[in-house]
């Protein structure tokens, strides 16, 4: 079996089509998204998550507005036209503030705009079309292209730990930290992989957890504390994560907790990859201390999960999204053209 998919397009494209994936593993339904608002939200409530699969939702569902608008204001202006694109995209681009893949997605849409935006409104809308869905279509080539890159560092029997979902459900196939992993599973490897449960939002056990075990790869589940009682026992042969932005000197965001594992690996000798397209690589951000890091809501560490509060009430609550690992810890960056290493263009 394979994973449920991810997104899609109505077949009339006035819709944006979801997995809720707040609803995983217990419920797989999918959430329709038919304007903007929508979609900041389904991005900003993880319903969407995973830095490939925004970027390709922001992509879609800007597409899906400007198609809207102009279904709804049929006798709209090339120059009002122009100013609610740039509206939309700003605010899509606040809905979740660390993955770059945002706003490269969205800018791709804006070079586009910019290319046909003084032809008929009909005609820039068929151009956004065709951009947003070769942004889809690129994405599941890049992942696939990791994934073979990454393939060739397995081998049949080895042990890969991940943290947090950078797998089929945060792209439009494969992923990133486990396309090496299904790859590898489509030549005939037999590995085992151990996923960290990823508090406090827990993607390792709701979504790296399902998805394994759905496309029948050999999964063991552990709390994020197990991490280096499993090292220790020699049952980890690498170390596979994604991300969310890489700095040019090549520290990186991804999900809290990432750092621990990372200086773990080092301590164990084991190789620690970065898996990711080349366009997380944000040469605009010089170092992992120009990240912004997105701190979410306290509820997620105390009562998300739970049918009572597991927290005294009003006690004090850190809850970043993000951890920063610096470039130290990590052996190289898995990219669609192979392995890259930093610093970047510095």
């Amino acid at each position: 079996m394979q994973p449920p998919k991810t997104l899609y397009l109505d077949q009339d494209h006035k819709t944006l089509v979801i997995l809720d994936q707040t609803l995983l593993p217990g419920t797989v339904s999918y959430t329709p998204l038919r304007d903007a608002a929508h979609v900041w939200a389904a991005i900003k409530e993880l319903k969407v998550r995973g830095a490939p699969a925004i970027g390709v939702t922001a992509a879609l569902g800007l597409y899906i507005e400007m198609k809207r608008i102009a279904r709804e204001t049929p006798d709209i202006t090339n120059e009002a036209f122009a100013q609610k694109f740039n509206e939309t995209k700003s605010y899509l681009s606040t809905a979740r503030p660390t993955a770059v893949n945002l706003d490269w997605a969205l800018d791709q849409m804006a070079v586009c705009f910019e290319a046909n935006k003084h032809r008929q409104v009909p005609e820039i809308i068929a151009s956004l079309c065709k951009a947003a869905q070769s942004i889809e279509a690129d994405d599941a080539d890049i992942c696939r292209r990791i994934g073979q890159h990454g393939a060739s560092l397995l081998k049949d029997g080895m042990g890969i730990l991940t943290h947090c979902n950078a797998g089929a459900l945060a792209a439009t196939k494969y992923g990133t930290a486990l396309a090496p992993i299904y790859i590898a599973h489509e030549q005939g490897m037999k590995l085992r992989v151990y996923a960290d449960e990823t508090r406090p939002v827990l993607q390792g056990a709701r979504l790296t957890a399902f998805e394994l075990h759905t496309s029948g790869i050999d999964v063991t589940l552990i709390c994020d504390n197990m991490a280096a009682t499993v090292m220790s026992k020699g049952l980890v042969s690498a170390v596979f994560v994604g991300c969310d932005r890489v700095a040019a000197n090549g520290d990186t965001a991804n999900k809290i907790g990432t750092y621990g594992v990372a200086v773990l690996a080092k301590n164990f000798g084991i190789p620690f990859y970065v898996c990711a397209p080349l366009s997380t690589i944000d040469m605009n951000t010089q170092t992992g201390y120009d990240i912004v890091i997105e701190e979410r809501d306290p509820a997620e560490v105390s009562d998300l999960w739970y049918t009572q509060p597991m927290a005294p009430e009003g006690v004090k609550i850190f809850n970043p999204s993000f951890d920063v690992t610096p470039a130290k810890y990590i052996t190289g960056f898995i990219t669609e053209n192979g392995m890259v290493f930093p610093p970047f263009g510095i």
